[in-house]
């Protein structure tokens, strides 16, 4: 097994360092775009490279540690000295085989992409529409944190300052990579404040993190889409009353329809439907995909379904737990003003090991 991985490794480092040697050509040189390739792809090898020659190194270290420990005969602290270093290195051999692995790992092309996060109000009524806003202001604060930037697409307001549904954008590095875990049915348990009576209510909203695409990936034909616009209801005074602004897109093959009225020009409008609809697509057709080839995630990490519980809000015991991992936070407050890494981090750890360990099923299986 672990040579097959080693073999796979060889072939990276062999590609790397030709890549060295594409980017001393003064032909690449003297192009900007062949040489940004090369230099991108290289960088992406670096880490996983770096640790297979320090895996070579060791191995050699480990030889020659060997060799020491056969010459000591009856020098017992040269003895002492080998034994020491043969542990040494090969504890730093099987951290590096893990490593490796670790790297080996396909990553997800969608990683580094940004986001669309819609958040819709389910069960609940005025009280899911408030834990809505309070999911949205906990993902915008998140945002913030890790300088990424946010701006709403469409958004339909309940009347006492809560959300029936928001759909927004996430802009930055790795939006994706971390925010794909929230997708599912948030639940909060508190008293709303419409209860006169102090009853404890249960509330859900639903959290689905679509990775943005870009016409490139995702291709709609024109005469797939039927188009139409109406007056704004939201904000905007006499301009937005006079003028047809918002956009009504429906996709005649699936029937999707998404609506946006948050910009004052109708294209803008026209655009972020249109950015809206790529990424709710490329969802679908990736679901399809994944039941295909029966590789949706059925782990504790969850599939990501919307019908899916994936986390509980308990205000009056202070309590988030995440239902995937089993992970329990007593920082209510905390985790709502946008304090989510602990989870976050946790399901990207376990989804990483159970990777591995597929990987390495996979690998026995071939070998």
């Amino acid at each position: 097994m672990q040579e097959t991985m080693l073999e796979k490794v060889a072939r990276v480092a062999a590609r790397y360092e030709e890549l060295t040697a594409l980017m001393a050509e003064p032909a690449v040189s003297r192009d900007p775009a062949r040489l940004a390739e090369y230099a991108r792809e290289q960088a992406e090898l670096e880490e996983l490279v770096t640790a297979y020659r320090r895996y070579r190194q060791a191995e050699e270290q480990l030889g020659s540690a060997r060799a020491l420990l056969e010459e000591a005969g009856e020098d017992a602290e040269l003895a002492t000295l080998a034994r020491e270093e043969i542990a040494a290195r090969e504890k730093e051999m099987a951290e590096l085989t893990a490593t490796m692995r670790r790297l080996l790992l396909p990553k997800d092309p969608n990683d580094e992409k940004d986001v669309i996060v819609e958040i819709r109000a389910g069960a609940g009524g005025e009280e899911a529409g408030l834990f809505a806003a309070d999911l949205y202001r906990m993902y915008t604060r998140y945002a913030e944190a890790h300088g990424w930037k946010t701006e709403i697409l469409s958004s339909h307001e309940t009347g006492i300052g809560g959300f029936k549904e928001i759909i927004f954008e996430v802009k930055g590095k790795g939006a994706y990579s971390r925010l794909k875990y929230e997708s599912g049915v948030h639940r909060v348990q508190r008293v709303p404040v419409t209860e006169a009576s102090g009853r404890i209510h249960t509330s859900t909203a639903t959290v689905a993190v679509l990775p943005e695409m870009d016409e490139v990936d995702v291709y709609i034909a024109p005469e797939d889409i039927q188009f139409e616009v109406f007056r704004s209801s939201g904000p905007g005074g006499q301009h937005m009353q006079k003028n047809s602004t918002a956009v009504r897109l429906t996709h005649l093959p699936t029937g999707l329809v998404v609506e946006c009225q948050s910009e004052r020009s109708q294209a803008q409008n026209r655009e972020r439907a249109m950015a809206i609809l790529r990424a709710r697509l490329y969802a679908m057709e990736e679901e399809k995909r994944l039941k295909q080839i029966g590789e949706a995630r059925r782990s504790q990490v969850g599939t990501g379904e919307r019908s899916e519980k994936i986390r509980t809000y308990n205000f009056p015991q202070n309590r988030v737990t995440d239902h995937r991992i089993g992970l329990t936070s007593y920082r209510l407050q905390d985790v709502l003003n946008g304090d989510i890494d602990e989870f976050i981090d946790e399901l990207a750890t376990t989804e990483e090991a159970e990777r591995l360990e597929a990987m390495g099923e996979a690998m026995v299986e071939s070998g």
